[in-house]
């Protein structure tokens, strides 16, 4: 897979991201939080994609 598609891939899934935790925080309920941590898992996953190839 090139470049440009994987770092399109990972900004659609970044922001998506951070859709998923805005929303969760404005949804008081268990939904919410589970929406959050789904955001959370998701931009913890990009950043161990991204730390990888610079270990």
């Amino acid at each position: 897979m090139s470049n440009v598609i994987r770092n399109i891939i990972m900004l659609v899934v970044f922001i998506v991201c951070l859709v998923l935790i805005v929303a969760g925080q404005k949804n008081i309920s268990a939904m919410g939080l589970s929406m959050e941590l789904v955001g959370l898992v998701g931009l913890l996953t990009l950043l161990f994609l991204y730390n990888r190839k610079y270990k």
